[in-house]
C-alpha cells in the first residue's frame, strides 16, 4: 500500500509540472527494481505499461529469505505470498515487457524466475513479451545486448504509449 501511495504520488507531482500525462506514463526497473515495477502493476493502475528486466517475481524461490526479510518461507509463507509478483499476475492488466541475461547468475534472479512469471502472466491474457539475452548475466556487458536492451524498450513504449496529442 506504501508503494502504492508513494508512486500516485510522483506520478501526480510530474502530471502537476505539466511533464507527462496520466496516460502516457511507464514504470520500468532492474533487478530489485523490476520486482518493485511488476508489484505496482499487479497491486495498481497507475500505469500504462511496465518493463522489468532481471527480477525475482516469485519470492518462494528464495525461501531462505530476501531483501529485508530474514524468515525463511515456513516461518511466514503469507509475506512470501504477498511480496511476489507472480501470485497475483491475474491482476496485471498493463503490458509488460520482460527481458532477462540467459546465464544471470544472481541466486534470486536466476532467469527461471521470469520464464515463470510470463507463463503466469500469458496463462491469464496479459500482454506480456519476453526477451533473453544470449550469454548475459544479472549485469548486461555486451554492446549488442545493450543496443538490443534499449531496442525492445523503446519499441513497448512507442506501442503502448501512444502520443494522445497527435491523434
Amino acid at each position: 500500500e506504501q508503494l502504492v501511495l508513494s508512486a500516485k504520488a510522483a506520478i501526480e507531482t510530474v502530471v502537476d509540472m505539466g511533464i507527462t500525462q496520466n496516460d502516457r506514463i511507464a514504470i520500468g526497473g532492474h533487478s530489485y527494481g523490476a520486482f518493485m515495477t511488476a508489484n505496482l502493476l499487479a497491486h495498481s493502475d497507475l500505469f500504462r505499461a511496465g518493463i522489468a528486466r532481471s527480477g525475482a517475481y516469485n519470492r518462494t524461490l528464495t525461501p531462505f529469505g530476501f531483501q529485508n526479510e530474514r524468515r525463511t518461507f515456513w516461518e511466514a509463507p503469507e509475506i512470501y505470498g504477498a511480496m511476489s509478483p507472480f501470485f497475483h499476475a491475474d491482476h496485471v492488466n498493463e503490458p509488460i515487457l520482460l527481458i532477462h541475461g540467459e546465464i544471470d547468475n544472481n541466486s534470486g534472479t536466476f532467469p527461471i524466475q521470469s520464464e515463470r512469471f510470463y507463463h503466469a502472466l500469458r496463462g491469464h491474457g496479459a500482454t506480456v513479451r519476453y526477451v533473453t539475452l544470449p550469454y548475459e548475466s544479472h549485469g548486461y556487458a555486451a554492446r549488442e545486448s545493450i543496443l538490443h536492451v534499449v531496442a525492445e524498450m523503446l519499441r513497448w513504449c512507442d506501442t503502448n504509449l501512444p502520443d494522445t496529442e497527435s491523434q
